[in-house]
């Protein structure tokens, strides 16, 4: 696949799906010999039982019985060393294809996929990208293998007797065409229809289970489960068009491997009553067409498979834009992994900054100034969309800041955003929590940590009693949380902000989704537990107690008032 700093196109996506040559020509050359063993094992046999009729000397038949019991084994081992390489070679590639993907997708995140749906990138990740391993597995081996097998058997059936080598090529040449055709004709549509269908239905079943509490407040659970229903059924609809006409290609190919078969022996006839074609040579251009087309079969199945793969393709790389757009942080500097040096004076500094939000020139802040020092607590209110948002994954640096903005005197131009988020944490309106226990939620932050540690910090948020109710660390969070309560939730993500460690603190909405008499409590066990040092960005659409704060920056239309 593309480097991150190039367009991400079909051909880079189809080229970075193929294993390298020095791992896949094993099998490559593994699935030619059990092709070409099969072959010959037909030939061989059919020479030997009309040669063994005619009652020869059993020293004349020694050669080729010792053929036949050569072309089975070698038959079986090849293609289980075939099996064995390619598979292997093929699923390394693909580990590296999906690692590739995620790479170009992080630049991405999280803002520059709002506007994704979940299912289209979920199914970009899994179920597109494992259909690039039918490539080499059911493209690129057949093509050599079985194509370069037939050619070869066409060759041999000339030594024996040439016309029938035409009549087995010109059999070979309208059936490839004929399959090819019908599969494109009865399932092209449906091989293009499959990836989309698929992504639909992610997309359907995400929404219903991450709504499920919305939706049945509502009575628009059945409505949703409709949706995946009809989902479901257009795919189901799409795979069986697909699996018939892959069905009709093989019933194509067995009828012209029949008609290969009669035509052999036409051809053959006029030599075997003038006597220029012997008995056991008969057998074998009669015969052989048949080993040929049961090879020959992979063809045009491999041309469905090539249908299906190029389109899994291109959604990959419709998935994958060559420039980020704009608004969006584009690296330019590596990650040293290590937080910016921090002076004692202004810790954050933004002047004249502006901030826009991908795809929208209209939604964002505007020649902004602030400062925000150490230890110090600064409430940020506005109404809805007035950008406090923005404002919080500017500073962490999700969105790219048009003007000064310096952390300890430094420019954050200057500094990968990995870095820069050393030093700003965010902890989101609605953090993510894994499907894990409270353990591994915690050592996300700091995998050092000891449970001890993690108790203590826990408590330091207000969650020491209910940490003990809940049975310890080992208790699970659920799925995005759904295990614990908002409030809880806001604790344990505060807890990981505090174990991490950051300097500079933002906290987005930390009281949304909390009963009102409840907020109180949550920021001031927020705010208390953060330790006097560090400063605070406290995002807020709601009153906050004036004892808690130390300044109020307020926010309206895309601007920033002290």
């Amino acid at each position: 696949m593309s480097s991150p700093g190039t367009a991400a196109t079909t051909s880079n996506v189809l080229r970075g799906a193929l294993p390298p040559v020095r791992r896949f020509w094993p099998a490559l050359a593994s699935g030619f010999a059990s092709e070409a063993s099969a072959v010959a094992l037909l030939a061989v046999s059919a020479w030997l039982i009309v040669r063994a009729s005619e009652q020869p000397p059993v020293l004349y038949l020694s050669a080729a019985v010792v053929g036949v019991r050569f072309f089975a084994l070698s038959r079986a081992s090849f293609r289980y060393l075939e099996r064995l390489t390619g598979h292997d070679a093929a699923l390394r590639q693909l580990a590296t294809t999906r690692a590739s993907l995620v790479r170009r997708l992080v630049p991405l995140a999280p803002d520059g996929l709002s506007h994704t749906r979940r299912g289209s990138v979920l199914g970009a990740l899994v179920d597109d990208v494992d259909d690039l391993q039918n490539l080499p597995l059911r493209v690129v081996q057949p093509l050599v293998a079985s194509a370069t097998v037939a050619l070869g058997a066409v060759v041999l059936v000339a030594f024996v007797w040439w016309p029938a080598a035409l009549t087995l090529l010109a059999c070979l040449l309208v059936a490839g065409v004929a399959a090819t055709l019908w599969g494109w004709a009865a399932g092209g549509r449906a091989e293009h229809e499959i990836a989309p269908l698929r992504a639909r239905l992610a997309d359907a079943v995400l929404d219903h289970l991450g709504s499920l509490d919305v939706l049945l407040a509502y009575g628009a659970e059945e409505q949703s489960r409709a949706r995946i229903t009809g989902a479901d059924s257009a795919l189901r609809r799409a795979v069986v068009r697909r699996s018939g006409a892959q069905a009709g290609t093989a019933a194509v190919v067995s009828l012209l491997a029949g008609a290969a078969s009669i035509l052999a022996v036409l051809a053959a006839l006029p030599g075997a009553a003038s006597g220029a074609l012997e008995g056991p040579s008969l057998a074998v251009a009669v015969l052989v067409p048949l080993a040929v087309f049961e090879v020959f079969a992979a063809v045009p199945m491999a041309a469905a498979a090539w249908r299906q793969v190029r389109a899994s393709a291109e959604r990959i790389a419709g998935a994958l834009p060559g420039t980020l757009p704009d608004g969006l942080v584009e690296e330019t500097v590596r990650a040293t992994g290590e937080a910016p040096a921090l002076g004692d004076g202004v810790r954050l500094r933004l002047r004249g900054a502006s901030v826009r939000w991908p795809g929208d020139e209209d939604a964002g802040l505007h020649d902004v100034d602030l400062d925000i020092r150490p230890g110090e607590r600064v409430l940020v209110i506005g109404p809805s969309g007035a950008g406090k948002t923005t404002l919080a994954h500017a500073l962490v640096r999700f969105l790219e800041v048009d003007g000064v903005y310096e952390i300890g005197g430094r420019s954050a131009h200057d500094l990968a955003g990995d870095d820069v988020r050393l030093t700003v944490g965010l902890c989101e309106q609605h953090p993510m929590l894994f499907d894990e226990d409270i353990r591994q939620n915690l050592l996300f932050a700091r995998e050092s940590a000891t449970d001890a540690e993690l108790e203590a910090i826990l408590g330091r948020v207000g969650l020491g009693d209910w940490l003990r109710a809940r049975g310890g660390l080992d208790a699970r969070v659920g799925e995005r949380g759904s295990l614990v309560s908002g409030g809880q939730a806001q604790r344990i993500a505060l807890a990981r902000g505090l174990l991490r460690g950051f300097p500079v603190l933002v906290l987005d909405e930390p009281t949304a989704g909390v009963d009102p008499e409840a907020s109180d409590a949550l920021l001031a066990d927020l705010l208390g537990a953060v330790e006097p040092d560090q400063a605070v960005v406290l995002i807020s659409h709601v009153a906050v107690p004036e004892c808690l704060v130390d300044r109020v920056v307020r926010i309206a239309a895309g601007r920033v008032h002290s």
